[in-house]
């Protein structure tokens, strides 16, 4: 299990004091289509929801990305009257940004894991944000129809830089009947130089090793204009983004 291993050692690299304990005792193959690609979707226990391991599994650096992830989409123009659908949200890294910023009812996060959706109602009970009833979704599919609401905004960081062609695109399928005619859905990848890019590629700043067909995944800006394309969006690289771990910044829009 290769994410707690990776927790553990971003802990305590010399020491097995800190453990982690997934309660979840179902193969990926007893779940969702998207439970085999990687082990995200393994449960936190309470314990070490206590212990602030929610703020890792998201990727850490949670003093940094979520601010970045917030003040990005406001010079973008977003606004507390718009409605922003945060794709992957896990335990409400940026949510803890946009939750305030938005007026009551306008934020929408979903994410496969249960615990880390759990993990970040606390995170919003402690900042005194429940109040703006953020909607919060459990759902494997991408399911974005089940908020019953269209979105001016959504975001996904870090999410398809650990997805499969085919799970994007289910992605986008589903975006697509959600968002408002003028949205703008933007998403963070692992950019490849050219169409089916074999090699690792080494990236920088934050050295982070993607590859072809193992997570994490690079894919080039032909490959995700052409995913774009296939589903009735246009795909468009913002050169202004800069991600810590060079993942890049690509604005999906209604063609």
């Amino acid at each position: 299990m290769r994410i707690w291993n990776a927790i553990r050692n971003r802990l305590s690299p010399q020491s097995n004091t800190i453990s982690v304990s997934p309660t979840s005792t179902q193969s990926p193959t007893d779940l969702g289509p998207m439970h085999h690609v990687n082990d995200y979707w393994l449960q936190l226990q309470e314990s070490d929801i206590d212990q602030g391991l929610h703020r890792l599994v998201v990727g850490g650096m949670w003093e940094e990305m979520g601010p970045l992830q917030f003040e990005f989409l406001r010079a973008q123009g977003l606004k507390p009257h718009h409605t922003l659908l945060d794709v992957g949200c896990g335990s409400l890294r940026g949510g803890i940004h946009f939750v305030p910023y938005l007026d009551t009812g306008n934020y929408y996060g979903l994410d496969i894991n249960a615990s880390l959706i759990d993990a970040g109602k606390r995170e919003l009970a402690a900042i005194n944000a429940l109040s703006k009833e953020p909607h919060l979704l459990v759902d494997d599919q991408f399911r974005f129809s089940r908020f019953g609401a269209q979105v001016d905004y959504a975001l996904a960081i870090s999410v398809f830089s650990h997805l499969y062609v085919n799970h994007i695109q289910r992605c986008l399928i589903e975006m697509k009947k959600v968002l408002k005619n003028d949205g703008v859905f933007y998403a963070t990848f692992f950019v490849a130089p050219h169409p089916l890019h074999l090699d690792d590629i080494h990236h920088q700043p934050g050295g982070v090793v993607s590859h072809f067909d193992q997570d994490p995944f690079h894919y080039a800006l032909s490959e995700i204009e052409a995913m774009a394309a296939s589903v009735g969006f246009r795909a468009e690289h913002i050169s202004t983004w800069q991600h810590p771990r060079n993942q890049q910044m690509i604005a999906f829009r209604h063609a």
